[in-house]
């Protein structure tokens, strides 16, 4: 029986504020043969990364402090052969877009399990035969992807995001509380 030290192991970092979530994908990829770090914000996983830049990640989109998009862009600085999975439930075209220019190989909308995850790993090509939908997006949907475009643009700030929505701050804030509108 071989015993492989973490030396030998490829590395993964986990970057989710849900902490069941990151513990159950610790043990999934463990068990797969990564050597897992967790961290539960852009500051932790930044540091983790810092002290050995990961061959993976996987990074949550919406997450206390700055969003996951800043690391994703942080870590590609540190390391531009890092594979990385942006992960979130909070899925719009504005944040996919992003984070694949950032640098990201892919986009997954939670819940997403360990085997999903390690597909997207190693997805280097789109997907032709992807389906296109039947019908358009619904008038939420469509609303929720503008805010998210119009966030993105703002840089986070919620503030000038609700200015130039012409939307009282708390009513932007309630609105970007809730999961987004089914398509």
């Amino acid at each position: 029986m071989t015993d492989t030290t973490d030396a030998d192991r490829p590395t993964l970092l986990v970057v989710d504020d849900d902490a069941t979530f990151a513990r159950v994908l610790r043990n999934a990829f463990e068990a797969r043969g990564y050597a897992v770090r967790v961290a539960h914000d852009v500051a932790q996983g930044m540091a983790a990364a810092q002290a050995d830049p990961p061959e993976y990640a996987v990074i949550d989109l919406k997450m206390p402090g700055p969003s996951g998009l800043e690391l994703v862009a942080k870590l590609k600085e540190l390391d531009p052969n890092t594979r990385i999975v942006m992960l979130t439930g909070y899925a719009s075209i504005a944040t996919a877009v992003e984070a694949i220019k950032l640098g990201a190989v892919h986009y997954l909308a939670k819940p997403a399990d360990a085997d999903e995850i390690l597909a997207a790993f190693h997805r280097d090509e789109g997907d032709a035969m992807t389906p296109v939908q039947p019908k358009p997006l619904s008038v939420a949907r469509l609303e929720w992807e503008h805010i998210q475009k119009v966030l993105n643009e703002c840089g986070g700030n919620i503030s000038e995001t609700a200015r130039r929505l012409n939307m009282h701050r708390r009513t932007l804030q309630r609105k970007l509380a809730k999961h987004p509108a089914r398509s």
